[in-house]
């Protein structure tokens, strides 16, 4: 029998005011039960438009189908045909804005649990099934993938399938990039990521690790001397950006990217026991809006800070963070300052002790289409805070522009590339992150898959 319920079956999560003070994963997965029955929500549309919002094409309706069958690896399997890390994807993917997005279910009612249900199937797979993976024959050819992030790790796949050697270069002593060292461990258990990154190993792919291209090695080198045929370029967007405004300077104030990176991957979270301290004084200030800024907000309240604010220069609706991700925040207690922005940090012997807020109105659309942020003359106030988190965004480390000739990149530092990854460079390519300036993990995955089809049309 269909299910014509018009509600998702809900996520088991942990209680936000238990999961507030641990760093184990808020979401606790669908049982058997609660998949088999959200998957009979699915109509099996014949046009198929949840396919059409998938970055990475996954057969949506035909593994929805074996999950409603009780045939889980099956489900699997038709995911992993054209999704490489549906783990992942299932946890971090904003399905709501993609996918779920064209459920034809979510015209009266919500859309079918497709992330939900993609997470079940590969959670199933590892808990019940050994992987016997079969390294194909070898083609000849030789591919360098730069970064290990989701467009590398996706590249690098997808052409070890089709027989190519494989190396992937990363400058982190972990592979796995924003997945490692942006995302935090209670939205994407590591342990997760490392089966992935495994799972690509037993494959053939071969993962070098503390290796800086542009100063370890040049991409030059790996064309012209190391032999390889082709070379991906995936190294994401992990330069912070600042907002330029005084006291940026003070102990006390964090980038995004480096707080999130001493927490994830070098185990902030754990210290004492890994030697990473992690300061976070008793009130926090995060400034931005994003999923990043989300992540910093919620790891500062599980460090143990009393009040932590997220500040942010326009309203509820503009918020670019994920709907699920903000409802997280605020039932952990995560304070909201919104239609407001910081303009000052004021410090005492060189310690961050508050900061400078102006209140804002919204006024006409800019280039985006979003309201334009106006300060409301004689606002001014201040917040005491004794950290402070930048998170308003990342672009690209200069460092492959500056030492790669003839490789053209735009006013922001992306690398230059179509649809299919070409660079101007013969035999380069690139794509996620570098390109786009920072976005999602399965936009990244979608074009390190492109790329690695371009690649291999251009050899093969």
């Amino acid at each position: 029998m269909p299910n014509m319920s018009l509600n998702k079956n809900p996520m088991p999560e942990q209680c936000p005011n238990e999961r507030n003070k641990n760093f184990l994963e808020v979401a606790k997965g669908y049982t058997e039960e609660m998949a088999i029955d959200e998957a009979k929500r699915c109509l099996n549309c014949k046009n198929k438009p949840c396919v059409q919002g998938c970055p990475v094409s996954v057969k949506i309706p035909e593994f929805i189908a074996f999950v409603a069958e009780g045939e889980f690896e099956k489900a699997y399997q038709k995911i992993k045909e054209t999704n490489s890390l549906p783990a992942v994807c299932g946890r971090v993917c904003p399905q709501e804005r993609q996918c779920e997005s064209k459920c034809v279910r979510g015209i009266k009612g919500e859309s079918v649990a497709l992330g939900r249900l993609e997470r079940f199937c590969a959670d199933w797979h590892m808990k019940n099934v050994v992987d016997e993976i079969a390294v194909p024959e070898k083609n000849g050819k030789k591919v360098a993938v730069i970064g290990s992030g989701p467009a590398g790790l996706t590249a690098a796949g997808d052409l070890a399938k089709k027989g190519y050697e494989v190396t992937v270069y990363e400058a982190f002593h972990v592979a796995g990039g924003v997945l490692m060292y942006g995302i935090p461990e209670f939205r994407l258990p590591k342990e997760i990521v490392q089966r992935e990154i495994d799972g690509l190993k037993k494959l053939g792919v071969n993962i070098e690790t503390n290796v800086i291209v542009g100063k370890t090695i040049m991409i030059d080198e790996l064309v012209d001397e190391m032999g390889f045929d082709a070379v991906f370029i995936g190294t994401g967007a992990g330069l912070p950006s600042f907002m330029g405004i005084e006291g940026e300077s003070l102990n006390g104030v964090y980038s995004a990217n480096e707080f999130l990176t001493r927490i994830n991957l070098m185990k902030g979270y754990k210290f004492p026991e890994y030697d990473t301290p992690v300061y976070v004084g008793k009130n926090v200030a995060v400034f931005g809006g994003g999923n990043v800024a989300m992540d910093a907000a919620r790891s500062a309240k599980r460090l143990g800070a009393e009040n932590v604010y997220i500040i942010y220069r326009r309203g509820r609706e503009e918020l670019p963070a994920r709907k699920e991700e903000v409802m997280h925040a605020e039932e952990e207690g995560i304070i909201f300052k919104l239609l407001a922005n910081p303009v000052k940090l004021i410090g005492e012997d060189g310690w961050l002790k508050a900061v400078e807020v102006v209140d804002m109105e919204l006024g006409e659309p800019d280039s985006s289409g979003r309201r334009r942020p106006v300060k409301i003359e004689g606002s001014e106030h201040t917040v005491e805070i004794d950290t402070a988190i930048v998170a308003i965004g990342q672009t690209p480390n200069p460092l492959i522009k500056k030492t790669t000739k003839g490789l053209e990149t735009n006013a922001k530092g992306c690398i230059i590339a179509d649809e299919k990854g070409k660079t101007s460079r013969d035999a380069i390519y690139a794509g996620g992150d570098a390109v786009t300036g920072a976005a999602t993990v399965i936009l990244a995955m979608g074009a390190g898959k492109a790329s690695a089809q371009a690649i291999d049309e251009l050899l093969g």
